[in-house]
C-alpha cells in the first residue's frame, strides 16, 4: 500500500498524535508511508518511523486579508498537487477540515488516487467560517469516504452533507504509549505522598480548564492531600496562571507544560478529569482509562459518553459548565478510595474496545473498499 497523509502540522495535538500512531504502525508493516504538512518540520512533536517519508510544504503563514488568503491557498494547492503527482499514492487521507478541503481540490482529476477525508472534531462545535463550510459541502461528496469520530458526527454528516459517503472511525487508544521528547518526570512536579488529579490538553478555551480551576477551588480546602496537574501548552497559559493566583491555588495547581512520556503521568495519577466544552474523540481521556485511571468528565459533545460507562468506570457530569456539579463528582471520587479503585479496575477494559489492532483493521477494511 502506498498511503499519503495530509495534515496541517505534526505538533502536539490529538489529531497529530493519532496520525503518528497510525502511520508508525503501517510503516512497520512495510507500507510506503508519506506524511505531508502545511507547517514546517520545526513544529513536529511526535516521532515517526524512520521509513516514513516526511514532506513539509512550509506554507502555513497567516493571511492579512482575503486576497492574500486566496493567493496563499492557491500556492498550497499547487504545492500539494505537485507532491501528489510525485508520490502517486494509492490512497490520500486528509486530517481535519481545511486539510480535507485542500487535499480534495488538489487531487481533482489525478487518476488512481482515492481520497478519504477525516473530521477530527464534532463540526457543529467548531465553526470554520462561511467559505470553508461551503467548500466542505462542495467537495466532501467527491471523496471516496468521509470518516467521522462518533455516531453523532455521522448523523450530522448525513443531515448536512447527505451526498457524502460517511463512516464512523473512532481513534485507537494505544497501550502502552510510546515515549518521545520532552520527557518530564512526575516526581519533578509532585511529591510522592501527594495525590494527583490530572488533566491533559491544549491550554485553549474548548478544554474548559477555567471550569476545572473553579471546581478545584471548591475542593482544595477539604482535600489537602490532593494537587491538580494540567499538562499541555497553549494560548491561554497566562490567563489560567492568573486564575490560579486569584483563586488562591498557588502551590496546589501545576502547569508544567508538555510531556512526551504521558504513560508515566497516567500511571502516577490518582484520578483523571476532563472539563471540555466540546470534543471530537477525547484521546487523552481514553489513554488515562487504559492506564487504569477512574475518570470524571463533562458529558459534552462528543466522545466522553462513547468511552465512559457512567457509574462503572467513571462519572459523566451535566450540564457542561456547571462548576459545582463537576466539583461534586470529583469530590465523590477523591474522598472514596474504594470506589475510585473499583472504577479504575473497570476503566482498563477500554484497551480492548479501542485497541490499535481493532482500529487498524477498520481502516484497512475501508482502504480495501475504496480501492475495490
Amino acid at each position: 500500500m502506498n498511503l499519503l497523509i495530509f495534515i496541517y502540522s505534526m505538533s502536539s495535538g490529538g489529531a497529530e498524535r493519532v496520525t503518528a500512531n497510525l502511520v508508525n504502525q503501517w510503516a512497520k508493516r512495510g507500507w510506503r508511508m508519506t506524511v505531508v504538512t502545511l507547517a514546517g518540520e520545526n513544529f513536529d512533536f511526535y516521532e515517526m518511523h524512520p521509513a516514513v517519508q516526511r514532506i513539509a510544504l512550509d506554507l502555513a503563514r497567516g493571511s492579512s486579508n482575503s486576497i492574500v488568503a486566496m493567493v496563499n491557498n492557491l500556492r498550497r494547492l499547487v504545492a500539494l498537487r505537485r507532491v501528489l503527482r510525485q508520490v502517486r499514492p494509492d490512497i490520500a487521507v486528509g486530517m481535519m477540515t481545511t486539510a480535507n478541503v485542500l487535499l480534495s481540490l488538489a487531487a481533482l482529476r489525478l487518476p488512481g488516487i482515492s481520497v478519504i477525508v477525516s473530521e477530527r472534531t464534532h463540526p457543529p462545535q467548531l465553526p470554520i467560517g462561511r467559505l470553508w463550510s461551503w467548500l466542505r459541502c462542495l467537495v466532501y461528496p467527491f471523496a471516496s469516504r468521509v470518516t467521522m469520530l462518533t455516531s453523532e458526527g455521522w448523523r450530522w454528516l448525513q443531515r448536512e452533507i447527505p451526498r457524502a459517503r460517511g463512516v464512523v472511525m473512532p481513534n485507537p487508544i494505544p497501550y502502552p504509549l510510546p515515549i518521545s521528547e520532552p520527557r518530564l518526570a512526575p516526581e519533578s512536579v509532585l511529591a510522592p505522598e501527594r495525590k494527583m488529579l490530572l488533566a491533559v490538553g491544549r491550554l485553549s478555551e474548548e478544554k474548559g480548564f477555567d471550569f476545572l480551576l473553579s471546581a478545584f477551588a471548591e475542593l482544595a480546602h477539604a482535600h489537602l492531600d490532593w494537587d491538580l496537574v494540567i499538562l499541555g501548552e497553549g494560548s491561554l497559559r497566562s490567563e489560567l496562571e492568573r486564575q490560579v493566583q486569584v483563586l488562591g491555588l498557588t502551590g496546589r495547581v501545576h502547569l508544567p507544560g508538555r510531556a512526551g512520556n504521558m504513560g508515566d503521568w497516567y500511571a502516577r495519577a490518582d484520578l483523571y478529569v476532563m472539563s471540555s466544552r466540546y470534543e471530537g474523540f477525547p484521546n487523552a481521556l481514553g489513554e488515562a482509562m487504559a492506564y487504569g485511571c477512574a475518570v470524571v468528565s463533562y458529558d459534552c459533545d462528543t466522545g466522553p459518553r462513547d468511552l465512559i460507562r457512567h457509574g462503572v468506570d467513571g462519572l459523566l457530569v451535566k450540564p457542561v459548565g456547571d462548576v459545582l456539579a463537576l466539583a461534586r463528582a470529583l469530590g465523590q471520587l477523591m474522598r472514596d478510595d474504594a470506589l475510585r479503585t473499583r472504577m479504575a479496575a473497570k476503566a482498563v477494559e477500554v484497551r480492548e474496545r479501542y485497541s490499535m489492532e481493532n482500529i487498524l483493521a477498520m481502516w484497512e477494511k475501508l482502504f480495501d473498499e475504496v480501492k475495490s
